[in-house]
């Protein structure tokens, strides 16, 4: 026999009671006593719905490229873009190029973009860590930046070795720069009488963008350089881009 706890409704009374009530009054008391148990199932079925969806919509992302210290329009962002993986013949609808902008870095108090050198910095080491940049499209104080910093692989070594035809073809545009190994910098800035020394590397590390059919017609007052990330795990799809890049 089942029994009820004394103050406790019984069922059939429930019903009764909901079924003797109209409009409003029956959608109030239903929210009075079932808002506890709806909001669960509301968040259970956006969880799940939020998983389906970025199931769905998700895309692989073929390449990470950056822009630092150069601004592109809409065309040519087009062309450092989406217009790639259609030349690659990559399905838009699955994968993406990653393109970062608006990053700048200075160390001139006077240029207009210092206050964003901070912040662009933190995303910057960020997405090296994370191995989220793969090519990085610069001018002359970034890239020095990114070759002092040892960021950038050996181009010599990765198109010699990747595409020998086109390494040749590339020669006349390639740029060494420095990467400093070791430095006394922190002695240096708690005492100014101290020397400043350096262990350094040069290498080639940039190429200049200026053949480039796609950044000559976007008019650049002042030459790009690219570099490819040296911990990069998408070499080869870096030396398409650089392929595409200088393709007529």
């Amino acid at each position: 026999m089942v029994t009820f706890r004394k103050g406790k409704k019984r069922p059939d009374a429930e019903r009764e009671k909901i079924h003797n009530l109209h409009g409003t009054q029956k959608l109030q008391y239903i929210w009075d006593y079932y808002k506890l148990p709806m909001a669960v199932c509301a968040i259970i079925l956006y969880i799940i719905a939020y998983s389906v969806y970025g199931k769905i919509t998700h895309k692989d992302v073929t390449l990470y490229t950056a822009l630092v210290n150069v601004a592109a329009g809409d065309e040519l962002t087009l062309d450092l873009g989406s217009r790639f993986l259609e030349s690659e013949h990559i399905d838009p609808a699955k994968n993406e190029l990653y393109l970062y902008s608006g990053l700048y870095l200075t160390d001139d108090e006077d240029n207009p973009y210092h206050e964003y050198t901070y912040a662009s910095r933190i995303k910057i080491l960020a997405a090296i860590d994370a191995e989220q940049m793969d090519v990085v499209l610069m001018n002359r104080e970034a890239f020095d930046a990114f070759s002092q910093n040892g960021y950038l692989c050996d181009l010599d070594e990765l198109l010699s070795e990747a595409d020998p035809a086109f390494y040749q073809e590339l020669k006349p545009y390639l740029i060494p720069n420095i990467s400093i190994l070791e430095d006394n910098a922190i002695d240096l800035y708690f005492d100014e009488s101290v020397t400043y020394h350096a262990e350094t590397e040069e290498y080639i590390m940039g190429l200049d963008l200026s053949a480039s059919p796609l950044i000559a017609k976007a008019g650049f007052g002042e030459p790009v350089y690219l570099g490819v990330l040296a911990n990069t795990p998408r070499k080869e799809t870096a030396v398409s881009y650089l392929q595409y890049l200088f393709q007529q």
